[in-house]
């Protein structure tokens, strides 16, 4: 089309360039008259009027085919969705082919245990399924020998322990009271006992007791807790997390106190420790620093960890002259972790860990650092555990009362911890702890009838609980036991935000992290396996990695 708009361009140029009136040349003569002019002009206008007919013929064969082209485009178009369409599923159907081979290929390498989706043992063993792959326990009489003599022997001085290290606490928390000033330091309330020491289930030497220490902050501040289920709704790796909030008395955010004149001098601004100018003699020392990140109302676990340690050590100093013994913090991962050394070499570990009380319940907010269970990676130093020990230990008394005398549960858990830290000292740690097993044990006093766990049934139970701690593994799902969990007992009075709260599983690390969860079901079939030979050789140690290599054992 632009070559012949061109071709009409250049002739009307070339018309005009030779144009007789316009550019006469040199040698032409003038016509003799007009008839002649006007002659030539009329061929000439002929000539133009053929050209331009020839060039309306050309324009109109040209969009003849533009036309026709235009509609071979349309109906490619009208094909083409049809095409597409085939097209985009032939790639859907090839996508999910794809997905099923991977995760096919994933799961056989992975071992030959079976992904259980079904919570009925009938409904496993319809598929193929062989509780704990046929791999025998002891026989009860092997278990009750081995409990007598290697469990019960082994604790039984766990009363006086638990005497000594409470006595020697009360003493020691009441110097660090005396050492606090009330106007500026945190306040220590009465500790309290949790843990296998306080539940009667302590299997590991040495003893160690465990002890909540609440603290509450100066006036006028308040601590208000904060639930993940309590909120708008959160990640899932924030999930099992809280924060403690920490505002006025009388209920205004938190604000910097510094220069407020109706209040005392010697006032302690959770905001601004570090920049203060005008601190108290009992406030200028190394702990004066943020108990709340820059910026944020929200208490520091962190550094509550740093103000405990630090108030312990100045409690200790004060009482130390009276005791003939020397303390010292055991752990540096747990800075609660305290030693009590004896001038004879021995020495008797326990933990005292700052928590914070969830409004008027049994629940309690402690920090990461302590030894609880974690549910995967915090998000800033401001998330703290809740920990439901106390309620644990509630549950288990409550339970105690409607099960008969002699009841082999806590026997199960204690040889079932046993087993478990027999094989951690084998293949090192996995992704199973004690707290995954207590856990289990908990599911199971709620839904089994009391007579099941008649002192006579210890080896049916022990079987029981590995095998409902199988499902949970193969299925990688374990509810906590009181979260979101409505049939925990009314009369333990747990509170309504966590009781309505969505379920939190403690298995959610295992569908994120593949090499750990197949690690912890290889190391959870060889503690099986090797259960008969550790339970037979009860004091014994494992050398080696494998009791196939060297079957003999000494006391681990």
């Amino acid at each position: 089309m632009a070559m012949e708009l061109f071709r009409v361009c250049l002739l009307m140029v070339t018309a005009i360039i030779n144009h007789p009136l316009l550019f006469p040349r040199e040698n032409a003569t003038v016509p003799e008259n007009e008839e002649e002019i006007i002659r030539k002009m009329q061929e000439h206008q002929e000539k133009l009027q053929m050209e331009q007919l020839r060039l309306e013929e050309e324009l109109s064969r040209l969009e003849a085919e533009k036309e026709a082209l235009q509609q071979v485009e349309e109906e490619e178009e009208q094909q083409q969705p049809e095409a597409r369409t085939t097209l985009d599923l032939w790639s859907i159907l090839c996508m999910i082919l794809f997905l099923i081979i991977e995760v096919w290929r994933q799961d056989h390498q992975e071992g030959t245990f079976l992904e259980c989706q079904g919570g009925d043992e009938d409904d496993l063993s319809g598929l193929g399924y062989t509780p704990m792959r046929g791999l025998p326990l002891p026989n009860r009489a092997t278990l009750d020998h081995f409990y007598e003599h290697c469990i019960r022997s082994a604790t039984g001085d766990a009363t006086r322990t638990r005497e000594f290290v409470e006595g020697f606490v009360d003493d020691l928390l009441e110097a660090l009271r005396s050492t606090c000033n009330r106007n500026t330091d945190m306040g220590v309330e009465d500790f309290i006992g949790v843990g296998s020491m306080y539940e009667n289930c302590q299997v590991k030497r040495p003893l160690l007791c465990h002890l909540f220490v609440p603290f509450i902050p100066p006036e006028p501040y308040s601590f208000h807790p904060e639930v993940w289920c309590s909120s708008l709704p959160v990640p899932l790796e924030r999930q099992g997390y809280g924060q403690i909030k920490v505002t006025l008395a009388d209920g205004d955010p938190l604000g910097c106190i510094c220069g407020k004149t109706e209040l005392e001098e010697e006032m302690l601004c959770l905001l601004h420790v570090k920049n203060r100018g005008a601190w108290p003699s009992s406030a200028k020392n190394s702990e004066a620093e943020d108990l709340c990140p820059r910026e944020s109302s929200y208490l520091d676990a962190i550094q509550i960890m740093k103000w405990f340690q630090m108030a312990l050590t100045r409690a200790w100093h004060r009482i130390a002259h009276k005791y003939e013994f020397d303390l010292a913090f055991a752990e540096l991962d747990t800075p609660g972790s305290l030693k009590i050394r004896f001038r004879s070499g021995k020495f008797m570990p326990f933990i005292l860990t700052p928590v914070i009380q969830y409004n008027d319940s049994d629940l309690y907010f402690i920090s990461q650092f302590s030894k609880e269970p974690r549910r995967g990676a915090l998000a800033s130093s401001t998330d703290w555990l809740p920990s439901f020990a106390v309620y644990e230990r509630q549950f288990l008394r409550m339970v105690a009362r409607t099960l008969p005398e002699g009841a082999c549960h806590l026997s199960c858990l204690q040889i079932a911890s046993f087993l478990l830290s027999k094989q951690t000292c084998l293949t090192g740690p996995s992704g199973l702890s004690d707290y995954h097993l207590k856990t289990a044990l908990l599911h199971l006093l709620l839904s089994q009838q009391a007579t099941d766990w008649k002192a006579s049934q210890l080896d049916v139970c022990l079987q029981e609980l590995f095998s409902f701690l199988e499902r949970s593994l193969l299925e990688k799902k374990l509810h906590h036991f009181f979260v979101g969990n409505h049939k925990v007992p009314e009369a333990l009075n747990l509170p309504e935000v966590v009781r309505r709260a969505e379920p939190v599983n403690l298995f959610r690390p295992f569908v994120l992290q593949r090499t750990l969860y197949r690690n912890t079901v290889d190391s959870f079939y060889e503690m099986l396996k090797n259960a008969p030979t550790l339970i037979r050789e009860g004091r014994g140690k494992v050398v080696g990695r494998s009791l196939e290599e060297q079957p003999w054992l000494l006391y681990c």
